[in-house]
């Protein structure tokens, strides 16, 4: 091929997607636009350390802090219909997580511990001096740091279909370009909108499986939020965070001296039932195990009477021992 030829041939192909690129920019940010629009906040904001929190207050009694997991915001707990019955017997309190939701997330190294640093200040800010915490998937990696971290805040814990020691994860490998800077902005911005969109059906499943995607969750939780370009990159860097986040906290799970509640369903298809929870609780020396049996990984929606009395059996427990 000569040289002419070859930049006839180069020009019309750097020129398409360049178009392409830019169509599929213009529609990540109005579908991300439409999104917030359809989906404005709900609750009020806290600014600690100069990142502004979003959370959900409701109920009054004894403190319960709910942590959701990669992917999801404060409508994965409100959806699922437990926090009208926890309300009544607590104060709940429900955060986005750092880029989920209407949460900041500045450029930064966002560990379990760098979220529980965060919240721990942030309750300060609220007034809660003691409180149950309950962490579902992702979000039980911080439950677990904050207890480390707080131990005389965090009364007891509830950890939910949790992923709490380092194993093999395919999420991992294909989550790593979207989390850089650079290239990973570029796909932010751009194509991974699309094809998360076209994902996005199956991934869910997977997450449900073998339940199918219940009708509520279907119909309350804000789907188009997933896709913006900001909560792309933090599922994105949590996933890339999960291998090392356990690594490390593992080797701190025995100096865990609280009441703990481990729930999980007995088919969870994301996080390893026996390699995950039941590992867990064979080394925590004050805890007890819950197994849903034949349900997966969103427990909160699957067996949501199951997720309720295990915040009551762990407060009950701290009474008990009080």
């Amino acid at each position: 091929m000569t040289g002419r030829s070859r930049t006839a041939w180069l020009l019309p192909t750097l020129l398409g997607s360049a178009t392409a690129l830019g169509a599929s920019a213009l529609y990540a940010a109005a579908q991300a636009k439409q999104a917030e629009r359809r989906t404005p906040p709900i609750g009020a904001f806290l600014i600690v350390d100069g990142v502004r929190l979003h959370y959900v207050e409701r109920g009054a009694g004894e403190p319960l802090v709910l942590i959701h997991g990669n992917g999801m915001m404060i409508q994965d707990f409100l959806a699922s219909g437990i926090v009208d019955d926890l309300a009544e017997r607590h104060r709940v309190i429900i955060f986005d997580r750092p880029g989920y939701g209407y949460s900041d997330r500045p450029r930064g190294l966002w560990t379990p511990r760098a979220h529980a640093t965060l919240f721990q200040k942030a309750l300060q800010q609220l007034g809660v001096a003691q409180a149950v915490v309950l962490g579902h998937s992702w979000g039980a990696l911080v439950a677990v740091a904050l207890a480390l971290q707080a131990p005389q805040l965090v009364r007891s814990l509830v950890l939910a279909s949790g992923y709490y020691y380092p194993t093999l994860r395919a999420d991992v490998v294909l989550a790593s370009p979207v989390a850089l800077p650079g290239i990973g902005d570029l796909m932010r911005h751009s194509i991974s909108p699309v094809i998360g969109r076209i994902l996005q059906p199956a991934l869910l499943k997977a997450m449900f499986a073998p339940a199918a995607v219940t009708e509520r969750f279907d119909r309350g939780f804000p789907k188009a939020m997933m896709l913006r370009p900001i909560q792309l990159r933090a599922s994105a860097e949590d996933a890339a965070l999960m291998t090392p986040a356990a690594a490390e906290l593992q080797k701190h799970y025995r100096d865990l001296r609280l009441p703990v509640v481990i729930i999980v369903g007995g088919a969870d298809q994301i996080a390893d039932v026996d390699r995950q929870s039941k590992r867990l609780h064979g080394e925590l020396p004050d805890s007890h195990l819950i197994v849903v049996p034949g349900l997966g990984h969103m427990i909160q929606h699957l067996a949501p009477d199951a997720v309720i009395a295990a915040i009551g059996q762990a407060s009950e427990r701290v009474r008990v021992a009080a």
